[in-house]
């Protein structure tokens, strides 16, 4: 169930991304002698993002695991859920509070960073590239993020985010590969769909730190007893 909703989250948001991230998609500097050029271009770079994914999935599901060991995975994750939920309901209730706008001029400044590698024609450019911008901020990221620490497992984050990654690449790749091609009018019936996705992604770390017993949706936790230790005299 958490694997199917970071495919589905990345698959997704990557509609969403068109609009942060497009640019970069749109402009990099793919081998175009070639279709199998074009398409082994766009891919290495997906797979760079990737790969930075992966990465911030093997940090966090460290940080999921103390937080496992701890005996706090429970609550992490209903906490994690009411945030998710809260995220989608905050520009409902809070309209003036622009958080889009403050993120979009971060990354405009991260984005004068790749300007060299833009002129560089490779295969190793394009690899870089899309490393470097897994680490641009995302909310999408963010939630994925989020689904790795309630993962609890090392393994686990890194796979999370891997597979999220992996849900993005189709669109990106269709993006770098033919351009604009996607319309405004189907990326916003798509945007509408991804707030409701995210209120279900909620609900169910909700129902996972429940400890409810119920089977991929809420599994039941045991709760691991202090070792005492006897001393023999």
């Amino acid at each position: 169930m958490e694997y199917i909703s970071a495919l589905v989250l990345g698959l997704l948001g990557s509609f969403h991304c068109i609009g942060m991230c497009g640019p970069i998609a749109i402009a990099l500097p793919l081998k175009t002698n070639t279709w199998t050029e074009r398409i082994a271009s766009s891919f290495i770079y997906n797979i760079g993002r990737t790969i930075t994914y992966g990465i911030l999935g093997f940090i966090f599901g460290l940080i999921g695991k103390g937080i496992s060991l701890g005996g706090l995975q429970q609550w992490v994750s209903i906490i994690i859920g009411v945030l998710m939920i809260l995220s989608v309901l905050f520009p409902v209730l809070f309209r003036k509070v622009n958080l889009e706008k403050s993120t979009y001029q971060m990354i405009s400044r991260l984005k004068g960073k790749f300007g060299k590698m833009f002129s560089i024609r490779s295969y190793s450019s394009l690899f870089t590239i899309g490393i470097l911008n897994g680490f641009l901020p995302c909310g999408l990221v963010y939630i994925a993020i989020a689904g790795a620490i309630v993962s609890g497992e090392v393994k686990d984050g890194i796979l999370y985010m891997i597979i999220f990654g992996l849900g993005t690449i189709p669109v990106m790749m269709a993006l770098s590969i033919l351009g604009n091609v996607i319309s405004v009018k189907f990326r916003n019936k798509i945007r509408v769909i991804i707030p409701i996705f995210i209120v279900i992604i909620g609900i169910l770390f909700i129902l996972r730190g429940m400890n409810l017993g119920i089977k991929y949706v809420s599994p039941k936790f045991d709760k691991e007893e202090p070792i005492e230790m006897e001393c023999c005299h």
